[in-house]
């Protein structure tokens, strides 16, 4: 026998002895300290000693995470998504390693694209804003919080998702433990008789609430309808796909979430106006009427003619009764929107450069609230934040972080046409379209709710972001 494999098999046993001392470990440590979660110690360090060896395996793994991960709440008031978040955590410190071990490998052009210089403006002006910040300890937790993010679905993914056949094993990695999911949460909606006061319940452990599920499905489509052009007609995984999409449209339409509907109906405008070149016109048309918006519920403090009335603005359990409330301004969901979204305005005059710090909305909005828009839930026991994440631009990081997040969903959008245009393949003209559509959804959930910080809609926010600059990058 050689001395190589000799050297081989010796590295090999003293692996399965540290392996299995580190089984031995957890065990102990778990009954001597009585905390449990020590009994997974294995598994981290298998996983460690997998990310070093090829962390590819790893963010796929990540990325299966992502429809099954759950809220775990810790004390102290501290939450975390579990598994994703360590899983984030542990790739943001491969890639910082990655980075500097190959620095001469790096693709300068990555991070001289409009779309990332833009980003790393919003970013530097999050910090600017975090500096400042009238609770430090939150928008610290928060800004740090959205490094890993960008470290490792924006950074990170443009090392990983390079050309088509990446992104199809992204969409399984997927596409699969979604539909697991969605087939739990029907389930347990049968047994609940598909109510909608019932709607929350039915989401867990997988999902906070009906809207983030809701979110998921809705964003995750556009790459489903471009999967069904990837196989064969009637081949077995063309059926995979087309059954998997049915699944996922009965899952959007039994989440009652309005917003869901109006998302998918924009998107598919968006469609349209990418293909007719039409970007920049939509969006000088959407900013003028949105402006005119704001200019005549101000005009004259018109805005307290829709204060909801306090008895009759009430939680509504039936749908066509929730749509109908909805017209009359009796939803309470909506009108409690209304309620924090008069104190983020009020809220951003008293600093109008970098407002009160990244993360602290929460924190300071009840002393300027307007009584006459109070409902049943405004003691807000879920601390649930703003439910509009343009607004919380404003209230976070004042009126320059406000634009630079505007100026940064615009970029993405009239950049994404070009790179569609640009773009010579139309197996990667498709991808980018479902892109722009994933990222239009977003951002129209985004006008009702605050969910990029969110490991299920945040992760594809930047995902997104990373495909589509890597296809401008190799049009050709």
């Amino acid at each position: 026998m050689s001395g190589r494999v000799i050297m081989e098999k010796n590295a090999q046993y003293y692996l399965y002895l540290v392996y299995a001392f580190t089984i031995v470990l957890g065990v102990v440590l778990a009954l001597v300290t009585g905390f449990y979660p020590l009994l997974i110690l294995p598994l981290g360090v298998l996983v460690a000693f997998v990310a070093v060896v090829d962390f590819r395996k790893i963010f796929y793994l990540l990325l299966i995470c992502i429809p099954l991960s759950t809220e775990f709440y810790l004390p102290n008031g501290f939450a975390t998504d579990l598994p994703t978040e360590p899983l984030i955590v542990g790739l943001t410190l491969v890639y910082i390693y990655y980075l500097f071990s190959n620095l001469h490998r790096i693709n300068a052009a990555f991070f001289k694209h409009p779309i990332m210089l833009v980003l790393f403006l919003h970013l530097a002006w999050m910090l600017i804003a975090a500096i400042n910040s009238q609770m430090a300890f939150v928008s610290a937790k928060f800004f740090i919080a959205k490094m890993w993010y960008i470290l490792v679905f924006v950074l990170l993914t443009s090392v990983l998702i390079t050309d088509e056949k990446y992104v199809r094993q992204l969409f399984w990695c997927i596409f699969i433990p979604l539909l697991f999911t969605i087939l739990i949460v029907l389930m347990q909606q049968v047994s609940a008789g598909f109510t909608l006061k019932d709607s929350h319940l039915a989401m867990r452990p997988f999902y906070r609430n009906h809207v983030v599920y809701a979110a998921l499905l809705s964003l995750f489509l556009p790459y489903v309808l471009v999967a069904t052009t990837w196989y064969k007609r009637w081949s077995n995984k063309w059926w995979m796909v087309v059954i998997g999409m049915l699944i996922i449209l009965i899952g959007i339409q039994f989440s009652f979430t309005r917003t869901a509907y109006i998302a998918l109906m924009i998107a598919l405008g968006a469609y349209f106006v990418i293909r007719l070149r039409l970007m920049k016109i939509a969006i000088g048309t959407s900013l003028a009427v949105l402006l005119a918006g704001v200019v005549f519920l101000a005009h004259n403090n018109k805005y307290l003619d829709y204060a909801p009335n306090y008895e009759t603005t009430i939680s509504h359990y039936d749908f066509n009764s929730l749509i109908e409330a909805t017209y009359n301004m009796e939803d309470i969901s909506t009108m409690e929107r209304l309620y924090r979204w008069v104190a983020a305005v009020n809220m951003s005059q008293e600093d109008l450069l970098t407002g009160f710090g990244p993360g602290n909305f929460y924190n300071f909005y009840r002393g300027y609230t307007v009584s006459s828009f109070e409902t049943y839930v405004s003691h807000n026991p879920e601390m649930s934040g703003i439910h509009n994440y343009y607004l919380m631009m404003l209230t976070d990081q004042g009126i320059p972080g406000l634009l630079i997040f505007l100026l940064f969903t615009i970029i993405i959008l009239v950049k994404g046409e070009q790179i569609y245009y640009a773009t010579s393949s139309p197996a990667r003209r498709k991808i980018i379209m479902a892109s722009i559509l994933s990222i239009v959804i977003i951002d129209a959930f985004l006008l009702m709710n605050d969910l990029i910080e969110t490991d299920k809609v945040g992760s594809f926010f930047f995902m997104n972001i990373a495909i589509l600059v890597n296809m401008d990058i190799h049009k050709k």
